[in-house]
Formats: C-alpha cells, sequence, structure tokens
C-alpha cells in the first residue's frame, strides 16, 4: 500500500502561493471623479457585493492600496495628483480604468479632458461604457485577479516593466525646437529671432 500526503496537506510553489494571496486580498484606491464613481459605490453596496472577492476594503490612503480605480473623465488639473496618488502607492499595484471617459476621454473631446488615463499611467484594465454597469467592474476585477495569478512571483519581477507610463511617445528634440519657435514668434508679433 503507497503511502500518500494527509487529506489537510497541499503542494504548491511559493510564486503562486504568493500569487494567490495577492488576487484575494485587493485593497481598492477609488479615485471616483462622475457618474461613474456612482457605479463604484454601487458595487460596494449589498446587491453586488464586492466582499466576495476579497475588495471590499476601499482605502482613500493610498499608502494601504494595491488597486487604484479610476472612475470618471480626469482633467488635465487632477492629472498630477492622480499620478501623486498613483506613486504613493506601494508595489505591486494595479489600475482599472473604468468607464469611457478615463478609458479614452468619453464624449469630451476637449484639451481639457485626458484622452485616457493611460497615457500618464499603466491601466491593467479597462471597462468600457458610459456608464458601466457593476457587473462589468466585477468581471474587470475578476479578470485582473486572473491575471495576478497568472503572472504574479513572490519578489515583483514583473513589476520592473512598468516605471514609464504606456502612453504616447513624446516630441523628438527637432519637434519640440518648432513648438517653442512658433510660440516664441506668436509672442513677439510674427518676427523670427
Amino acid at each position: 500500500m503507497a503511502v500518500g500526503l494527509p487529506e489537510n496537506v497541499f503542494m504548491t510553489t511559493v510564486n503562486a502561493a504568493a500569487s494567490w494571496c495577492r488576487k484575494n486580498s485587493l485593497w481598492p484606491m477609488p479615485f471616483a471623479t462622475a457618474c461613474c464613481g456612482i457605479e463604484l459605490m454601487a458595487t460596494a453596496s449589498s446587491r453586488y457585493d464586492l466582499a466576495r472577492f476579497g475588495a471590499e476594503v476601499m482605502r482613500f490612503s493610498p499608502r494601504q492600496c494595491d488597486l487604484m480605480i479610476v472612475a470618471g473623465r480626469v482633467v488635465m488639473k487632477m492629472m498630477p495628483v492622480l499620478q501623486r496618488i498613483w506613486l504613493q502607492m506601494p508595489e505591486p499595484k494595479w489600475c482599472i480604468s473604468m468607464g469611457a471617459c478615463a478609458c479614452s476621454g468619453g464624449v469630451f473631446d476637449t484639451y481639457a479632458v485626458v484622452q485616457g488615463v493611460d497615457r500618464f499611467m499603466p491601466a491593467d484594465m479597462y471597462v468600457p461604457g458610459c456608464p458601466p454597469r457593476p457587473e462589468q467592474l466585477i468581471q474587470a476585477i475578476m479578470d485582473l485577479q486572473n491575471k495576478i495569478q497568472a503572472t504574479g512571483t513572490l519578489n515583483g519581477t514583473e513589476f520592473g516593466l512598468r516605471t514609464q507610463p504606456m502612453g504616447p511617445t513624446p516630441f523628438d528634440r527637432d519637434e519640440m525646437w518648432r513648438v517653442e519657435d512658433a510660440a516664441l514668434q506668436a509672442k513677439v508679433g510674427g518676427f523670427g529671432v
């Protein structure tokens, strides 16, 4: 008769155990600015019960959170605040862009509204809709949990690549010079310097 493991023993790797702990204890940092914030609040209510997924502890201190949910439109004046909150969050951290405005600017195609938060900070999941339903946010959290379980390591080596935002590439040096020259010429009345 072969000797096996007792029923109360299971074997796994350290990376899988760490990823399992991380995925089942997400602490969201809500950054809700518009109507998507109401849907975010509804997701935490008893009807949808976000606590089933271990993400019910919404903290408003970035140093205690590991999941930022950007819900609603973000204007250019708020972006430095959002970036500062993102930088204050400890690694490992993830971001969900919730709603059409946070994902792509939505119907606000103006100079003042950010046309997607992924231009300034990395976003892991996108939740489309105007406003998206709570079920969509729950699905995004479940997808994020699957991503965390599949790619997580104990020491967080997968986050070394996330130091720069995933947005468009900046202008080259010649283009910046032309923009500055055009602004200077407009200021002095169109005469070259």
